[in-house]
């Protein structure tokens, strides 16, 4: 069985070809070519973990996740993911899944962005100073060209700080990062909506990956001011299988990211059209990324040979 750490995955992880690999994932599950069972955890005073297994495109793995938003010193997300011969059953890999799930979770939001954010979009907004904004700043510049990227946090430190790295500017609040924007990028941990929808102009993309829990990170005016895109309309079942914003909202009023991607339903059909990519991170999402990580490790003799 081969082991590969968190530096491993990192080396591993090449983004260019997880965007790829995450188009085909997402085509594969809403054409029903996966094997998907809806995400079950286990919950705590603090936090919960989450199990998440799931068979796509070849890959059969299983990632365990858990969630402490509270956590200050360490990250809010840590997993591991195990990878299984699809055909024997026979374990193949241990690795680090914290990395994936931050790298993945952006790029998914990326894959979105291509689809559906306008050809001529410009300024990126992004709320949160976290693991996830850092991510999402990076993949989202891998298929826009941005002029202005503005960060707004909670903690003014941080998103100055972050701000700095990405080459972007640090503003003081939500409202101001979003006004105006083309693409608005919800990654926080808030129990309720951080964005209004009266702030978002004409033909905004918005992603949100919040799933705090407590309540939810967009309002019910954001999801259903104009086309909703999810990944798999599991999204609408109930928490944590699901999403809080959708909750008491017909599945049939939203498309599947893959549907879009594979051209059987619409994406964008008006520069003027606000659209709102909700995610809740799927297990396809952590197969296409494990897989790219095992196949490249592999190739290169990366990771550490162990003997169960």
């Amino acid at each position: 069985m081969l082991v590969l750490s968190r530096a491993d995955v990192r080396e591993l992880l090449d983004l260019e070809l997880l965007l790829e690999g995450l188009e085909r994932a997402f085509v594969e599950l809403s054409a029903g070519r996966t094997s998907v069972p809806p995400r079950i955890a286990a919950s705590t005073e603090g936090g919960f973990l989450a199990a998440m297994p799931g068979y796509a495109d070849g890959i059969l793995e299983t990632k365990l996740v858990s969630v402490f938003a509270g956590n200050r010193d360490l990250p809010s997300h840590q997993a591991t993911i195990s990878l299984f011969d699809d055909e024997t059953g026979q374990p193949l890999a241990l690795m680090d899944g914290t990395e994936i799930t931050a790298v993945r979770t952006g790029a998914s939001s990326a894959v979105s962005t291509k689809a559906l954010a306008r050809a001529d979009a410009s300024v990126l907004a992004v709320l949160g100073s976290g693991v996830q904004a850092r991510s999402h700043v990076e993949a989202a510049r891998r298929v826009r060209e941005f002029d202005e990227i503005r960060v707004a946090g909670r903690s003014p430190g941080r998103a100055e700080a972050l701000a700095g790295d990405v080459g972007g500017t640090a503003v003081r609040s939500f409202e101001d990062a979003v006004r105006g924007a083309d693409v608005v990028c919800a990654c926080t941990d808030a129990a309720e909506p951080v964005l209004g929808a009266d702030w978002l102009a004409p033909g905004t993309h918005v992603t949100s990956v919040g799933a705090s829990r407590e309540g939810p990170e967009l309002d019910r005016a954001t999801v259903t001011a104009g086309l909703l895109v999810v990944e798999s309309r599991v999204a609408f079942e109930p928490y944590p299988a699901g999403a809080h914003e959708l909750q008491n909202l017909d599945p049939g009023s939203a498309v599947e990211l893959g549907e879009v991607l594979a051209g059987t339903r619409n994406g964008r059909t008006d520069p003027e059209q606000i659209t709102v990519y909700k995610s809740m991170g799927h297990a396809v999402e952590d197969a296409a990324a494990a897989g790219l990580v095992y196949r490249r490790a592999r190739e290169q003799g990366v990771g550490i040979e162990v003997e169960l």
